[in-house]
């Protein structure tokens, strides 16, 4: 199925998609110190790594539309 985009919708997802990375990536790194120091509790990394889940799925579904698979 493909979408057709106008110009301002496209910017609107790509800036979507830049900032969902960025937050997957800070959320990673917080993940990742806090498991080290051990400084979070469980519940804590649970919550964190539930959201970082959610934000890789809207990640994907943002580049599926953005970046739709060309048959060859």
């Amino acid at each position: 199925m493909t979408l057709s985009l106008t110009k301002d919708q496209e910017a609107r997802l790509g800036l979507e998609l830049a900032a969902k990375r960025q937050e997957h990536s800070d959320l990673d790194a917080a993940i990742t110190t806090l498991t080290e120091a051990r400084l979070a509790d469980r519940m804590l990394l649970q919550r964190l790594k539930k959201r970082k889940l959610a934000l890789k799925d809207r990640i994907v579904q943002l580049e599926r539309i953005l970046l739709p698979d060309i048959i060859a």
